[in-house]
């Protein structure tokens, strides 16, 4: 449908395309959820450019970038109206157009789904399916618009008062600073379970809307990749259902007398394994993306709020000083906590070389983020889904199969033959630590030690049980060899869709394209949304306006106040010596002025 409209939708965005942002994909934190739902508007056409459908012309393999990049950019000229109009000062005019152009595009959905309802795969009402959540979005921005309209007259007709223009500095922005600058609670209040172990609401931090209109738009953008697999499975099913018949018939024919009777009756078996496992599986796989997105953007602010702040003011932020037992407690909250470190100035947690990554690189790098993340989920689900297949065909041939097929005692038996195997070479190797922290380590120095210190004892036995323990442990090193690629295979699978978790090895972290992309987007956020940064951009921003306004007053008694006056720099060297009573550490940061008693000064407020 986007050639349909593509012409009017130039004509319409060609006029404020040059002179307006459709959104501000770094600052934006009003309005969020209009920007959410108009991102979920172009759900239908991302699926298709990924599906790579866009291909009007017969086009040689190696230019079929470029038609993609055209796809892309046409699918963003004609959804460029919903945005412009949500972020349009003239509110009036923006709202009366955008409610236009989402009833053309609603009209031109429903008028697509009635000629086409029904579909080969899912049969009765599959297209709408397919589109009934670019309907609910359309229908929700008819609503936003029309009360957009609403106010805005209202405001024309002098009923209510204009609104106030943006803030530099917003509310939650301002309220986190405050609570840097408050002494920390004595005791901690008590935090329920969903608090501790699921999520922890903070009044203070807000996602900017470029994070709601990613996870909205991958959202939607799963549940499309869901049902279009779902209909290549019911494809897939029916057409094996066909073999099938045909393998029936053969054996019917043979009188199942044939020498590959056998083996056709286990290829039936096969297939109707995988049909079950496959069709089981994608309600886990699905749950997994799900609870992914829902990881990366719980963990955004924790690690942004933790660049940047001392560490006498880390302990003021919530989920700062329980961020490590977060960890260890499996509380995968990657995107707000990573957010919360960067604020506290906390690298620790990113590899030493995206200490300091390229600034080009990271603003590269916050354009191709939300496109990423949500390629990243759909490649993801693929690949989760086909090794919980796997898994599934292994649960069935190695446990349900045999008990089927009255073969549980020998199935039991191999369990157990391979269960015994695996705790005895795994007895065998807690056995080595035992002796060795029983025999060959020398006793504690202190009682209060927790471990023996690192000093060999019964050095001459501690060389024979190496010795003899060289060539076992020659062979027991290829298990460890194939456990290790195993794991490593079973996590990289797992984890494909994490885009926040590299799973490269250390060193390697920087090939991990979608891990880069993520740390420039969480460098950028830092650096233009900080709260503290922000503040004090805003209180230069102030001081400005007052001094020109004082430059500006013509007559002087306009600027004399009825107390007395106060000098400058006298209350600000008042301010500063009352922060530096407060925060004393702060004196060993300044630089020391010879013949002025700063040596002095210094050693007075450390010993207070």
């Amino acid at each position: 449908m986007a050639p349909v409209l593509a012409q009017w939708t130039w004509s319409s965005s060609s006029i404020i395309l040059s002179s307006h942002q459709p959104l501000d994909f770094v600052g934006t934190f009003s309005n969020r959820w209009s920007y959410g739902i108009a991102f979920g508007a172009t759900a239908n056409k991302v699926m298709f450019l990924f599906s790579e459908g866009y291909q009007p012309l017969q086009i040689p393999q190696w230019a079929q970038a470029f038609v993609l990049l055209i796809g892309g950019m046409e699918v963003g000229l004609s959804h460029f109206p919903f945005f412009a109009c949500l972020s349009s000062e003239f509110q009036l005019v923006s709202s009366i157009l955008g409610f236009s152009y989402s009833l053309i595009w609603f009209a031109v959905t429903i008028l697509y789904i009635t000629e086409c309802p029904h579909g080969q795969f899912l049969g009765r009402y599959e297209t709408v399916m397919f589109y009934w959540p670019s309907l609910l979005c359309l229908a929700f921005l008819l609503g936003r618009f029309l009360h957009m309209f609403v106010k805005s007259l209202r405001v024309h007709l002098g009923w209510e008062l204009p609104m106030e223009e943006k803030p530099f500095l917003e509310a939650h922005q301002a309220e986190h600073v405050k609570r840097l600058l408050r002494k920390p609670p004595l005791q901690e209040s008590k935090k329920s379970w969903f608090q501790t172990r699921i999520y922890e609401w903070d009044p203070c931090f807000q996602f900017p809307s470029r994070m709601i209109g990613t996870i909205v738009l991958a959202f939607i953008c799963l549940y499309l990749f869901i049902v279009i697999e779902f209909c290549m499975f019911v494809f897939v099913r029916d057409e094996l259902d066909v073999f099938e018949g045909e393998l029936e018939n053969y054996i019917a024919s043979m009188n199942q007398t044939g020498t590959l009777t056998p083996v056709i009756l286990q290829v039936k078996e096969l297939m109707s394994v995988s049909k079950g496992v496959w069709l089981v599986t994608i309600l886990p796989a699905s749950f997994t993306c799900v609870s992914y997105l829902f990881h990366i953007l719980a963990c955004y602010s924790r690690y942004i709020w933790l660049k940047g702040a001392s560490k006498e003011s880390r302990s003021r932020i919530p989920g700062a000083s329980v961020s490590r037992r977060a960890e260890q407690e499996g509380m995968a909250f990657n995107m707000k906590k990573h957010m919360k470190r960067l604020w506290a100035g906390n690298k620790h947690f990113l590899p030493s070389k995206f200490h300091n990554p390229s600034s080009a690189e990271s603003v590269v790098a916050i354009a191709r983020y939300s496109g990423w993340q949500i390629a990243y989920i759909l490649w993801g689900y693929l690949i989760i889904h086909v090794v919980q297949s796997l898994c599934g065909m292994l649960i069935m041939y190695g446990l349900v199969l045999p008990i089927i097929h009255n073969q549980g005692l020998e199935m039991l038996q191999g369990l157990g033959i391979g269960t015994l195997t695996i705790s005895i070479v795994l007895g065998i190797m807690i056995l080595q630590v035992w002796i060795a922290s029983s025999f060959f380590l020398q006793p504690k120095m202190r009682a209060a030690d927790k471990q023996k210190p690192l000093a060999l004892d019964n050095q001459r036995v501690f060389h024979n049980f190496n010795y003899f323990l060289f060539f076992y442990n020659v062979l027991l090193g290829l298990g460890a060899c194939l456990s290790r690629l195993l794991i490593s295979c079973i996590l990289g699978t797992w984890l494909i869709a994490r885009i926040d978790r590299t799973i490269m090895q250390n060193g390697y972290e920087g090939a991990d394209m979608g891990f880069n992309a993520w740390i420039g987007m969480l460098y950028v956020d830092h650096y233009h949304t900080n709260p503290v940064l922000v503040s004090f951009c805003n209180i230069l921003i102030i001081g400005h306006r007052e001094r020109r306004l004082q430059r500006a007053i013509k007559y002087w008694y306009l600027n004399q106040s009825a107390g007395p006056r106060i000098s400058t720099r006298s209350r600000t060297r008042w301010l500063l010596l009352q922060t530096l009573v407060n925060n004393p550490r702060l004196v060993m940061l300044r630089k020391s002025r010879p013949g002025h008693g700063s040596r002095e000064f210094t050693q007075i407020l450390l010993t207070c």
